[in-house]
Formats: structure tokens, C-alpha cells, sequence
């Protein structure tokens, strides 16, 4: 049984301002030419479908076409949604779409029924838990102990009919204890969202959304196969993939990453603004078309440096500084008497405490002209 394993398409996203769509359009054809190479049984959806419980049109036209793509294939084909999703929406006409073979979870009230595909080796029972939360799950059994996230999973799993005897797959939405979070993704104070890979023990793949990077949790067949595309910085040296998975008589498994390449990459580069905007620094890059934060290590703030750098990196994101003030907290002990201090050396003691650095000649001049400027207006 091959499976194609995706998730956190995050369809509508967008990353410091800009849209993600026309990457996701992009990304998502790769995809299907992975799929059309790789010929599975499945693809396997694990949330976070959209990037808002009540997305943009744009967003839903671009899944609805994704999906439509995948039927006229003759797969089978299973979404879940994440925390990101409204799992009433996304299951809409889901009991209708089984007839195309569309198997959406619907919100979670209590039960899961398995979808079951068979092969050479006999039957494979896919059982689909969208994204829940314990108070979810503490409100379709009030008589059970569920005091956190692992405890919500583990009832969830408990109340599935799970043949042992058969190949078992679970597709859900959750924070596996141990796993690399990234920028990109909601946290939850203290790891209170934590589950603990154990109560995972009954399946022979577990296919996870929540997560960005791709990764396994323990041990292979706990995975999550992270995003199609790059949606933070923190992801800038990651290797977006398509996980396949074959599972062939039970207890055998092997998994698979296919690259994906993105039209825009994602990168960081830092220097002087003198630097950057020399051509023979960029002319031999892809720095022009990639989605960029650029840090400049300039002592003095470059004025309208944003706009600036955009006429030649059209795809600039993000814009720091590294250099003394950024580098130095900022403390602000005594003045000592200020009755003592004109206005321009209380301003210059300010200054160096917020800078890390003195004012300048230059500074200091436009300053008293100022100063007097205001008490002359007064």
C-alpha cells in the first residue's frame, strides 16, 4: 500500500505581507507530479488545510481544484483539518465527496470510522482524527479522566476499533512530545499541547500535521512530513519534501522524501548596505527572486533602507540591523543632578544608554540648532 503523506498546506497564507498563493498554486502542480510519478493508493491530507478557519476565496478555489485533480486520477483520497481549520467547513459535502472516494473527517463527536483499502497483503484501516483539544474530547465523554492533550488522544484512539491483527494507519493533528517546532507555527505555553508518541503504540504508520519541519518522531513510523513550502525564516535551510510511505505485510515500512523546489526561495543574507547593493554581490544569485530578511550591519540606521533595498531585492520580507544598539540592552540608570546638565548633554547621555554609542559631531550640531530653534518659538 504506497501512500503519498502531505499537510500544513496553510492554502491563503501570508508571510510578512506577502501572499503565499501563487507559491501554493505553483507548489501543488509539483505535487501532483510527484503523485503522478509515484502512482499511490492514497494521499493522505493531515491538516491545517487552510490558513484561517474562514478562508479566502482564492484559497478554497485552489484546494477545490487540487482535490477535483486527485479524483479525476481514480485516488483515494483523506483530509483531516488542523487547528487552523474549521473542521465544519472543511468537511462540508463530505458524504457526498465519499462517492469520488474523498473521505473528509468530519468535526470529531465521539467515533471514527476507519476507511479500509486492501492489497496483496489484505486490508489497511485508515482512521481519520482531525485536530481536537481535551475539552473537545471531555465533552463526548464526561465520565473520563482528560486532563491534557495526551490524555484527549488516547480516549480518542480507545474508542476506535482497531484490529491489531491488520495494518492500521491514523491520520491526525497533534504536537508528538520531542518533535522541532518553528517560527511559523502556534505554540502553546509550557508545551501544555503535548502528546506522547505511546498512545500511538496500535498503528503501523502514524501520519501527523502540526509541525513544519519534516521529521520523525522516535522512530519512523510516527511522522510528520512538515510543509510544502517555506513560511518563516527559521525555515530558511530546511528541505521541503513529499513523504511516500509503502507499507507491505505488516510490521514492514519504508519511507521516502521527495524534494520540492519552490519558485521563490527563502534565505537570510546580512552586510553594510554598501554591500548588498553592489552589483558583483548579487548579480550571480537568486537573491533578486528570493523571498529574503536581510540584517545590515550598519553602525547609523540607513534612511528609507526598506524601499530602497526593495528596488533591487524585490522579494525583501524583513529588515534588521546587527551592530552595537542592537546589540547592547538598553539600561537606564541615574542621571546624576539633572538640574546640572543643559538639555544637550541629558539627550547625549539618553542617546549613548539607547545606542550603545555617542552622538556625533554631526548629530550634536543639528541638535543645538534645534534646541535653540524651539526655545527661540517659545
Amino acid at each position: 500500500m504506497k501512500m503519498i503523506h502531505l499537510s500544513d498546506l496553510h492554502l491563503g497564507k501570508r508571510v510578512h505581507e506577502f501572499s503565499m498563493l501563487e507559491e501554493q498554486s505553483g507548489i501543488l502542480q509539483q505535487i501532483m507530479n510527484i503523485i503522478d510519478d509515484e502512482k499511490p493508493d492514497a494521499v493522505l491530507i493531515a491538516g491545517d488545510i487552510y490558513d484561517k478557519p474562514v478562508p479566502p476565496v482564492e484559497a478554497v478555489g485552489l484546494f477545490d481544484d487540487f482535490v477535483v485533480r486527485l479524483s479525476k486520477r481514480g485516488l483515494t483520497v483523506m483530509v483531516i483539518s488542523g487547528n487552523h481549520d474549521s473542521a465544519e467547513r472543511i468537511s462540508f459535502g463530505s458524504r457526498l465527496m465519499k462517492e469520488s472516494r474523498i473521505h473528509i473527517a468530519p468535526a470529531y463527536h465521539g467515533t471514527t470510522e476507519p476507511v479500509t483499502l486492501s492489497d496483496a497483503h489484505g486490508s489497511v484501516h485508515f482512521f481519520l482524527l482531525p485536530f481536537v483539544k481535551p475539552a473537545h474530547v471531555r465533552s463526548c465523554f464526561p465520565d473520563e479522566t482528560i486532563e491534557n492533550y495526551t490524555d484527549a488522544v488516547r480516549v480518542t484512539i480507545e474508542r476506535m476499533q482497531i484490529d491489531r491483527t491488520d495494518r492500521n494507519v491514523l491520520v491526525t493533528h497533534q504536537f508528538v512530545t520531542g518533535a522541532a517546532r518553528t517560527e511559523s507555527e502556534e505554540l502553546s505555553v509550557g508545551g501544555s499541547d503535548n502528546v506522547d508518541a505511546s498512545v500511538f503504540d496500535g498503528f503501523d504508520y502514524v501520519a501527523l500535521g502540526h509541525l513544519h519541519a519534516p521529521q520523525r518522531c522516535n522512530e519512523d513510523r510516527i511522522r510528520y512530513c512538515g510543509t510544502p513550502l517555506k513560511y518563516s525564516f527559521s525555515e530558511a535551510k530546511d528541505q521541503k519534501s513529499v513523504t511516500v510511505v509503502t507499507l507491505e505485510e505488516k510490521g514492514t515500512l519504508t519511507v521516502r522524501l521527495v524534494p520540492l523546489t519552490p519558485k521563490h526561495d527563502m534565505k537570510e543574507i546580512r552586510g553594510t548596505y554598501e554591500e548588498l547593493t553592489k552589483k558583483s554581490f548579487y548579480e550571480h544569485t537568486t537573491y533578486q527572486e528570493d523571498y529574503l530578511h536581510i540584517t545590515l550591519t550598519d553602525e547609523e540606521d540607513i534612511p528609507d533602507a526598506l524601499g530602497k533595498l526593495r528596488t533591487i531585492y524585490y522579494h525583501l520580507m524583513k529588515l534588521d540591523y546587527d551592530n552595537k544598539r542592537t546589540r547592547g540592552g538598553v539600561q537606564f540608570e541615574g542621571t546624576g543632578d539633572v538640574k546640572q546638565k543643559t538639555p544637550l548633554e541629558l539627550f547625549g547621555e539618553f542617546y549613548e544608554r539607547q545606542n550603545c554609542q555617542p552622538v556625533s559631531d554631526e548629530q550634536t550640531r543639528w541638535l543645538e540648532k534645534t534646541i535653540l530653534e524651539i526655545w527661540d518659538g517659545g
